[in-house]
């Protein structure tokens, strides 16, 4: 089929690949302009995961310390031609060791982020959370995707899609701060938060309007520190000036909103996938609340967002004062 009839049939399939992700890019700059931060990089025992770790440490990011099977690594390095140059293999028999091992290497201050390789992140997180040897904090992990949105004039944040499956009200509140903090890291220095739901107004048959409600009022409390926060808000209304305008909402956080927090993951997931295969928008993808900022990607991930990925790491781990 010539390019000709792919465009009579498909008149943008061949227009996306032109499009430039600048958020995200600025994110790389930044990153670039920091020391690059030790990363355990855990059990990267396929090509995508070894690849993305190198890829990183060359571009300067990351310094990586691969943790898993040192044979079945090297063997992977063998089989696509990669370089593992000089870059230390901490020897484990397998991915439940290679992850107790990374999170004891972050505790003792080692390494300074954590990169999730071949294994489950149930795997990792599980290490991450352990009551004797983990990285848990006062606060709960959840995920955190810094979406780049050609549409839209800025990086969105968009939270929970990956960890917490359907949060309660105090649960809502840590994933919140989380999702601020990263913002915050990356130079957002007071953001723009809207929790979202089906509608704008406080139901009581619905949910996440109430916790909306209970978590603006939090903010007011602050029980949730360093940004302005919206809801209940619907997608149209947060994204939108003159939708919220519309519905006669008067607020700072439509149209110019930088955090979208969903009731669940289900919603968080499917909303973010949306962009990304409908809208042409990238993602950095990153997991909050513990010590040390977790690098998590999907396997679908391309070059741009794992490399942006390790600079939302980087980023992260220097406002935690990891780095100097």
């Amino acid at each position: 089929m010539n390019d000709a009839i792919k465009k009579v049939l498909a008149p943008h399939a061949l227009e996306v690949t032109d499009v430039k992700h600048y958020q995200l890019e600025k994110i790389l700059q930044q990153a670039k302009d920091a020391p690059p931060v030790p990363t355990a990089v855990v059990h990267p025992v396929d090509f995508n995961s070894l690849d993305g770790a190198l890829e990183a440490a060359e571009a300067n990011i990351i310094i990586p310390i691969f943790v898993g099977p040192e044979s079945k690594i090297r063997q992977v390095a063998k089989e696509n031609n990669l370089d593992l140059k000089d870059y230390p293999i901490i020897d484990t028999e397998h991915s439940h060791e290679a992850a107790e091992k990374a999170v004891e290497m972050a505790k003792c201050g080692d390494v300074h982020a954590l990169m999730k390789g071949k294994l489950g992140t149930s795997e990792l997180l599980g290490a991450v959370i352990s009551k004797t040897g983990g990285l848990r904090t006062e606060r709960r992990l959840s995920h955190v995707f810094v979406m780049d949105v050609p549409s839209y004039h800025k990086s969105l944040f968009i939270t929970d899609a990956a960890i917490s499956i359907a949060p309660n009200l105090m649960e809502k509140r840590d994933i919140l701060q989380n999702a601020i903090d990263c913002a915050h890291a990356l130079g957002v220095d007071l953001p723009k938060a809207a929790i979202l739901s089906a509608v704008e107004k406080v139901k009581p048959n619905i949910q996440s309007t109430l916790d909306a409600a209970a978590l603006c009022k939090m903010l007011d409390r602050g029980q949730i520190t360093g940004a302005l926060v919206d809801g209940p808000l619907a997608f149209d209304n947060a994204i939108s000036r003159e939708a919220a305008e519309d519905k006669g909402i008067k607020s700072p956080v439509p149209g110019d909103v930088d955090i979208l927090m969903a009731p669940d993951l289900e919603s968080a997931n499917m909303f973010a996938k949306q962009l990304q295969y409908l809208a042409n928008a990238k993602a950095a993808g990153i997991v909050m609340g513990a010590r040390v900022p977790i690098i998590l990607t999907s396997r679908a991930a391309k070059s741009l967002e794992r490399l942006s990925s390790c600079a939302v790491a980087v980023m992260v781990a220097r406002k935690m004062g990891r780095l100097e």
